[in-house]
């Protein structure tokens, strides 16, 4: 229509000028158009992207190392009640951001109706996460290798295993929680890393072992899990590591007492049930272990974790006190994972009807 108003006075240069202009001015505000609906259509940042905020509970830890401050989000205090029936301990990630995890606890405990139950969050701090906040000096703080139950570099050399020991040690404390029936951890991915080796070298449990509280540990998608001995799932003759600490017991941390043998009689003893993904199937996820050491056990989590469940297996024929749990087409997402219907049934000791595999070791 414009076109057609300026025909009587421009040449058909102008008029060929005129058209391209008005279908640029068009095609411009289309791609506009599609850029904003883009952006609008992507999602944010999910929070377990990013390091989140800083514990806002606290409690004392001692040992014969020393004595330090533990962080912790919290339903309730570690301090105790008369009414918690069951805690539920969740472990973050490397990033940190218990905060997130928490939530993700939350909405966990919230689909599966559970009333009575306590959920901490711990949250092993590195000293970055400590810059500009204004907190007591006897706040235990960790280097990276905290997954590993590396000793802290302030305020005393104290393990982060000796912090799932200090919670353990307070919950099965009938003074303070005199109906607590139940302590489960939960770790996914790093978290479950932590989880797997606690089994494995952790007191915590033994501490309720004389009460009526069990111990429930669950590993969900970690990448890689602790081996007795040198068998692996994957060749590794090339990796002289394959066999140290975290993968092995060669150069523990000095939290670790004992030798292989005895520390695996007890850990086919204990309630430990391995949660996993059939989804987390990338051998090239940002976060997977591409050591040789990690790729000595499997391509990607799921199969990682398959061949330590058919490792147990075939250690232990006459079976053992875990089992396992497959989350049908669940990536490497610890929401997901958590608070699906086969997540909290194994939470929860419920039925496993929903999951896709499920069974005992």
């Amino acid at each position: 229509m414009v076109c057609a108003s300026v025909r009587h006075v421009l040449n058909n240069a102008t008029m060929k000028h005129c058209s391209g202009f008005i279908l640029g001015i068009f095609a411009f505000f289309l791609a506009l158009s599609a850029a904003v609906y883009a952006q609008l259509a992507t999602p944010a940042a999910s929070p377990a992207s990013r390091s989140g905020a800083l514990a806002n509970r606290e409690f004392v830890v001692k040992t014969a190392q020393g004595i330090g401050i533990a962080r912790y989000f919290g339903s309730a205090s570690l301090d105790g009640s008369p009414r918690v029936a069951r805690a539920i301990i969740i472990v973050h990630g490397v990033l940190r951001n218990a905060d997130y995890y928490y939530e993700t606890g939350k909405l966990a405990i919230t689909q599966a109706h559970a009333s009575n139950t306590l959920l901490i969050a711990p949250q092993f701090v590195e000293e970055g996460d400590l810059a500009g906040k204004v907190i007591s000096a006897k706040t235990l703080r960790w280097k990276s290798d905290w997954p590993g139950g590396s000793d802290a570099t302030s305020p005393a050399p104290i393990s982060t295993y000796a912090v799932f020991d200090a919670m353990i040690e307070r919950l099965a404390d009938r003074r303070r929680f005199p109906v607590l029936r139940e302590i489960v951890i939960v770790g996914h991915s790093a978290g479950g890393q932590i989880v797997q080796r606690y089994a494995v070298v952790g007191r915590g449990p033994d501490l309720s072992a004389g009460s009526a509280v069990r111990v429930h540990l669950i590993v969900a998608n970690p990448s890689s899990y602790f081996y007795f001995d040198d068998q692996r799932p994957s060749p590794h003759e090339n990796c002289p590591d394959f066999n140290q600490w975290r993968y092995g017991l060669a150069g523990a941390p000095q939290y670790v007492t004992g030798p292989a043998q005895a520390l695996e009689e007890r850990y086919v003893k204990r309630h430990v049930t391995y949660l996993l993904g059939t989804a987390d199937t990338d051998p090239h996820e940002e976060d997977l272990d591409t050591s040789c050491g990690g790729e000595a056990q499997g391509p990607f989590r799921f199969a990682r974790g398959k061949a330590y469940i058919r490792y147990i297996q075939d250690r232990h024929p006459s079976g053992t006190a875990q089992d396992y749990a497959f989350v049908r087409d669940v990536p490497h997402d610890n929401r997901r994972m958590f608070t699906s219907t086969c997540g909290f049934a194994a939470i929860f000791n419920r039925n496993r009807s929903a999951c896709a595999a499920s069974g005992t070791i």
